[in-house]
């Protein structure tokens, strides 16, 4: 037994003195008598008691029961009735009070005790309910999400401002409705009304949420996409009581999205601006080679037809030659008519080998100018890739690109490189370009792939990022890292077709 404070209010003083014996007997503590239902407020301000023995018959113009109402309003202290009353009327008014016990007198000693006892841990339990319940309520109510709480018939009994500011419905104006009266979602596209979570949490028993494009239609007309979810409140027998619906708004993230992808188009376009013009500077190689020899030839030919007499065989040798730089041009323009003749994205079976082949002899004049010797070891069996040509031809040429720049002052031994194609794993295909560069800083190695980062002089920083966004766009993975000697290795992978792994496999 606890020791506890109490104050008796009891019409009948040789009634109170013995009940006060009677308690102090058990180890309780008897703060205050009174007959009056009026002194029953002050007195429980001013002494603070545990717990109050109340009568319902008393002196002056209030009765125990209007007096226990006042205490419960205003002092939150626990009643129990002693009465002579039973009668159906007195017992409807006093348990609008909800008293914590009803004594009828006479009683006994031992009843007194366990009514007390019971109604002190009732008490402290509801209490510690209360405060775990505010708690929760404070917790609710301070996160940044939306929290709609229900019971088991999906009647809205707690709102946080969140969720007030969002479906613009007062916590005191939702409690009690429909769920669905307050939370009103549609899809956003087809404007169909979408069940909300917690509906489906009642029949699963399980956390569940919303589609993607879900829309909140707010009761002032607001439309907010959102998303959400619902989980199942569970009581100690393991049954749904209720729901809880967690959700918020996402407008500002949709618009950092779209702004993130507006700008990663932009840098996209920004990438191949600059292998465009690198593609071009090729290009020009390629084709002034020709077109000098052409330029030399014709003027060669136009002396060789003035002569007197005009020296005709070597006229004829002359327009062969002509005729083969002229060729030569012709096919540097193809491959490049070849390598921009597809438009957009089109992935398709794609013959991987002779993409490179083409690349490279677009390159060929870029990679003997610099001094590096090329080494190609295509894997004979290589069965198609699935990807779209320009897109897979542009990372290649960067990279053939980049290892070119990187042996560009390397002096102290051969600039080589190597490009490998071979099948990894037999569900994919493996290329590999290995340099004899100055390799990569081991700090650098993923870093090298971050958009804007750059260890070249004048560079943009754009190739790498956009050579893996396409790698992984394909399903394919782009790495690099120090080789053992010089220099660095490049890889990436590209999913082969269906064909080509069952060819494979």
């Amino acid at each position: 037994m606890t020791p506890s404070r109490i104050l008796i209010v009891e019409d009948d003083r040789v009634v109170a003195r013995d009940i006060q014996q009677q308690l102090s007997k058990i180890g309780h503590t008897v703060v205050g008598i009174t007959p009056r239902g009026e002194d029953v407020v002050p007195l429980a301000i001013q002494w603070q008691p545990n717990l109050v023995l109340m009568d319902i018959r008393l002196e002056g113009g209030i009765d125990g029961i209007d007096a226990a109402q006042q205490i419960r309003e205003r002092c939150g202290i626990p009643v129990i009735y002693l009465t002579a009353y039973a009668d159906d009327q007195t017992l409807r008014r006093a348990g609008i009070t909800e008293p914590f016990g009803y004594l009828l007198k006479p009683f006994e000693s031992s009843q007194l005790r366990t009514a007390i006892e019971m109604a002190l841990y009732k008490y402290a339990a509801e209490r510690k309910l209360r405060e775990s319940e505010r708690r929760y309520a404070v917790t609710l109510s301070s996160i940044g999400d939306a929290v709609i709480a229900t019971d088991e018939k999906l009647l809205v009994t707690f709102m946080n401002s969140v969720a007030e500011a969002l479906t613009g419905w007062t916590w005191t104006e939702a409690i009690g409705r429909p769920l669905d009266e307050v939370f009103r979602v549609v899809n956003e596209d087809t404007r169909q009304r979408v069940d909300s979570p917690a509906s489906k949490v009642l029949h699963s028993g399980v956390v569940a949420g919303l589609a993607n494009h879900t829309m909140l239609l707010a009761r002032d007309g607001r439309e907010i996409p959102i998303d959400d979810c619902g989980s199942p409140i569970i009581d100690d027998r393991g049954e749904i009581t209720g729901t809880v619906l967690v959700f918020r708004d996402i407008t500002e993230r949709r618009q950092t999205d779209g702004a993130l992808r507006r700008a990663q188009a932009e840098l996209v376009r920004v990438g191949q601006r600059t292998m465009v013009g690198e593609l071009a500077a090729t290009i020009a190689h390629e084709l002034g080679q020709p077109l000098g020899a052409i330029k030399v030839s014709a003027t060669t030919e136009l002396v060789l037809l003035k002569a007197d007499p005009p020296d005709l065989e070597a006229a004829r040798s002359t327009a062969r030659n002509i005729a083969r730089d002229a060729q030569r041009a012709a096919d540097v323009i193809a491959r490049i008519r070849r390598l921009f003749m597809k438009k957009g994205e089109v992935n398709e079976p794609l013959d991987l080998n002779g993409a490179i082949q083409e690349v490279v002899a677009l390159a060929r004049n870029e990679i003997y100018n610099a001094g590096v010797r090329l080494r190609l070891e295509l894997g004979s069996d290589l069965p198609p890739v699935v990807g779209d040509r320009v897109q897979v031809q542009q990372v290649v040429l960067n990279l053939i690109t980049n290892a070119v720049q990187a042996m560009s002052c390397v002096d102290i031994h051969p600039r080589e490189l190597l490009l490998r194609t071979q099948i990894d794993g037999g569900a994919q295909a493996l290329v590999t370009l290995q340099d004899s560069g100055v390799g990569l800083e081991p700090t650098n190695e993923d870093r090298i792939f971050e958009a804007f980062y750059t260890t070249r002089s004048g560079g943009l920083g754009m190739g790498l990022w956009i050579s893996r966004s396409i790698i992984e766009n394909h399903g394919g993975r782009l790495w690099a890292a120090s080789n053992d000697g010089p220099g660095a290795t490049f890889s990436f992978t590209l999913p082969l077709s269906m064909q080509g792994r069952s060819n494979s496999g």
